[in-house]
C-alpha cells in the first residue's frame, strides 16, 4: 500500500477541514459546487478503469464461496443496515438515508489490500470485485427506495438519472477504454498501478468542494455527529462476528473466511457519496454521512487484520 493510500482517512479528514475553510469567503462557496459533479466523473472512470471485470466469471469457479458472499453483501447486509438505521436514525432521515447508502455498497478496492495484510485469499477476493460493483449499482436504487422511501427525501427519476450520470457513463467509458487499450496495447496493469492513488486524490478534491459548498450548514450540525458513531461501529462489529461463525459453519479455510468478512465488510464510500452528492444536492447530511464512514472504516479494518492474524493460529489453512 503506497503511503498516500494508507493516509486515506488523514486525506479525507484534511479535505474536509480545508473545503470548511475555503467555504468562508463568499465566490468560492458559491461556486465550488459546480466542480464536485466533473470531480467525481473523473474520480470514477479512473476507479471502474483499474477494476478488470472481465475477471467476474471466475468468482462462479468457486460457487460455493460467491454465492454466499453475494447473499450476504446483499440480502443480510442491506438488512442488518436497515435495523441499525431504524433502531440509531430513526428521528434523522439524512442520516438515516446516508447510514443505508453507505453500508449497502462494497468495498470495491480497499477490501483486496486487507486481505493480502490478513493472509486470506486475494484472488477469490479478486474475481468478487466487479460482481460487487456491478450489483450494487444496479441495486442501490432498488435498496433507498425500500428502505428509506418514505423519508420523502428520495425523487426516484432524479436517483435514477443520477446512477446513470455518475456510475454508469464512468464505467461505460472505463469499460470502452480497456478494450481499446488491449486492441492497441498502450495500457497494460502496470501503468493502471500508477493511477491507483489518483481517484483518492479526486475524491478528496470533490469533498473539498462540497464541503466549500455546504460547510456553513454542517458546521451548526456536528451534534449530529455522535449520533452516527454507535450504529457504524455496530455495523462493522456485527458484520465481523457473523462472517466468523458463517466461515466456521461452512468449513471454509481461514484464507477463504479471511476473504468473506473482508468482501462483506468493508464498504464502498466513494461510489455512495458520488451518488449522495448528485442525487441528494440539498441535504448536506446525507454526504456528511458517507465522509464519516471511511474516517473509522480503515482503523477499524487494520484492527481486523490484525485480529485475523492472530486467530489464524486456530483455524486450518488451504
Amino acid at each position: 500500500m503506497k503511503l498516500f493510500e494508507k493516509l486515506y482517512s488523514l486525506v479525507i479528514f484534511l479535505a474536509v477541514l480545508i473545503g470548511l475553510g475555503l467555504g468562508q469567503f463568499e465566490a468560492i462557496q458559491q461556486n465550488a459546487e459546480l466542480l464536485i459533479l466533473p470531480l467525481l466523473i473523473i474520480m470514477l472512470y479512473i476507479t471502474f478503469l483499474q477494476i478488470p471485470l472481465e475477471q467476474a466469471k471466475q468468482a462462479f469457479k468457486n460457487a460455493k464461496f460467491s454465492s454466499i458472499a453475494l447473499m450476504v453483501n446483499f440480502v443480510v447486509t442491506p438488512l442488518v443496515a436497515w435495523l441499525l438505521a431504524s433502531l440509531f436514525l430513526g428521528g434523522q432521515p439524512a442520516l438515516y438515508i446516508g447510514f443505508i447508502m453507505l453500508m449497502v455498497t462494497p468495498c470495491t478496492d480497499w477490501y483486496l489490500i486487507f486481505t493480502g495484510m490478513a493472509r486470506g485469499n486475494v484472488g477469490l477476493s479478486t474475481a468478487m470485485l466487479p460482481i460487487n460493483l456491478i450489483l450494487q449499482i444496479l441495486l442501490l436504487p432498488f435498496y433507498l427506495l425500500v428502505f428509506a422511501g418514505t423519508s420523502g427525501s428520495i425523487d426516484l427519476s432524479f436517483l435514477l438519472e443520477s446512477v446513470l450520470t455518475v456510475l454508469l457513463l464512468p464505467l461505460f467509458l472505463a469499460i470502452v477504454t480497456r478494450k481499446l487499450a488491449q486492441k492497441g496495447k498502450w495500457l497494460n496493469e502496470r501503468h493502471l498501478a500508477k493511477l491507483a492513488s489518483l481517484p483518492i486524490l479526486f475524491l478528496a478534491l470533490a469533498i473539498t468542494a462540497m464541503f466549500a459548498s455546504q460547510g456553513r450548514l454542517l458546521l451548526t450540525n456536528l451534534d449530529l455527529l455522535w449520533q452516527l458513531l454507535l450504529p457504524i461501529l455496530t455495523f462493522f462489529l456485527v458484520t465481523f462476528i457473523f462472517g466468523q461463525q458463517l466461515g466456521r459453519y461452512l468449513e471454509f479455510t481461514y484464507e477463504d473466511t479471511v476473504s468473506l468478512n473482508m468482501t462483506t465488510l468493508a464498504r464502498n464510500s466513494p461510489i455512495a457519496l458520488a451518488i449522495a452528492m448528485t442525487a441528494f444536492p440539498d441535504e448536506p447530511l446525507i454526504a456528511l454521512t458517507l465522509v464519516i464512514g471511511p474516517l473509522l472504516e480503515l482503523p477499524i479494518l487494520a484492527a481486523v487484520t490484525q485480529l485475523l492474524l492472530i486467530l489464524r493460529k486456530f483455524r486450518p489453512h488451504s
